[in-house]
């Protein structure tokens, strides 16, 4: 990227994909701010950060509530005034529960999560976006691989991930008016605490239980990095990184 440091948001950077990706946009030139529920994971990851923390901002910020998420993007217009990149990444998922035992509170957790954060996260991006000078953005939203094909007993995180494709075509279109590129990244198998299960095994859609192969989460942060310095010319609109060897493709 060139000498002059752009700007972005990392949601759930306290831990996993979104540590690993703010890390490597600091490394890269990047001035990010951290923003995630956790103050003390989002500690970890300034601790980790090192030298570089010096172009990191910690915001604790809960992406359900609208006031928390306003609070979040006029803490960034106010102390750098524009907005390059946000990395819609916060997430959850729910326990694997037979669907007719998932409860409505379940349900609405993980849609409040996965779906109405990245909606009000974009909607303050936009806002920050089409008025600056020069103008427009990049936001990258995180889908998975369960946009496309879901695991047993996933309901709630399979219909989120799906609403996030949608999200991320509407968005991508309302936004060319403004400069503003949106894209999705669907993620298989990165090795972080969430996929820690996959070594000890995982239900497969036959009622069995596998080990799945996992991959290194630096390839997620090095595509993140990719996207994020695209030139507003161009976009990956959808990029799938998953691990090789995950029962995905074909057979498994």
């Amino acid at each position: 990227m060139s000498d002059i440091s752009k700007i972005a948001i990392v949601t759930g950077a306290g831990s996993g994909i979104g540590r690993a990706s703010a890390l490597a946009l600091l490394a890269d030139g990047w001035s990010v701010v951290l923003a995630g529920r956790r103050e003390e994971a989002l500690a970890e990851t300034m601790s980790e950060a090192g030298p570089m923390s010096a172009k990191a901002l910690p915001m604790a910020t809960d992406v359900t509530d609208p006031n928390s998420v306003k609070d979040l993007f006029n803490a960034v217009k106010t102390k750098f005034g524009r907005l390059d990149f946000l990395f819609n990444n916060a997430g959850g998922g729910s326990p694997p529960d037979p669907f007719e035992d998932i409860s409505l509170e379940t349900w609405q957790r993980v849609l409040n999560v996965n779906l109405t954060g990245p909606f009000l996260c974009s909607q303050e991006a936009f806002r920050i976006m089409k008025d600056q000078s020069p103008r427009g953005g990049r936001i990258v939203n995180n889908g998975s691989i369960s946009a496309h094909v879901p695991r047993p007993f996933s309901a709630p995180y399979t219909s989120t991930k799906h609403a996030i494709t949608g999200l991320t075509k509407a968005t991508s279109l309302d936004g060319r008016a403004y400069d503003i590129c949106v894209g999705q990244i669907d993620i298989g198998n990165a090795a972080t605490p969430m996929t820690q299960r996959m070594q000890t095994g995982v239900l497969q859609p036959d009622g069995t239980t596998r080990i799945e192969a996992t991959m290194d989460v630096k390839a997620v942060a090095d595509a993140i990095v990719y996207m994020a310095n695209l030139p507003l010319d161009a976009n990956v609109h959808t990029m799938t990184v998953m691990a090789s060897k995950m029962p995905y493709i074909g057979r498994g």
